[in-house]
């Protein structure tokens, strides 16, 4: 068996030179961010997208929903709770029935935005 010595590697971050002028006034520019791919993540499933913008063009009940959607008033209340926890969904009740509502115009123009481009 012949033995193989490993190759000599260069050390690449003792050449790397990275822009300090550009990158240190990033820095805490780019930790706000941190987090947010949660917002993403709830808005990367298909039906809490299809939530979403159903009540972005109106306010409704989770009636509505599970018939709009055609899924269970279960599954919707399951979806529902998620965008309620990251604060994009709002909801208030009128005797025994709850209506949901986009929480803010910032979630409504998220949509808007992604639609847009999806449509380009």
């Amino acid at each position: 068996m012949i033995a193989v010595e490993p190759k000599p590697t260069k050390e690449v971050c003792a050449e790397f030179r990275f822009h300090a002028a550009k990158v240190e006034p990033l820095r805490q520019q780019v930790q706000q961010v941190a987090g947010m791919a949660q917002l993403f993540k709830a808005l990367a499933d298909d039906t809490r997208l299809q939530l979403v913008y159903a009540l972005s063009q109106e306010e409704l009940c989770g009636c509505d929903l599970s018939v709009l959607l055609g899924i269970s008033q279960a599954a919707v209340s399951h979806h529902l709770r998620t965008l309620r926890q990251l604060r994009l969904v709002t909801s208030r009740r009128e005797g025994k029935v709850v209506y949901y509502t986009l929480a803010d115009a910032h979630v409504e123009a998220i949509i808007a935005q992604g639609l847009a481009h999806w449509k380009e």
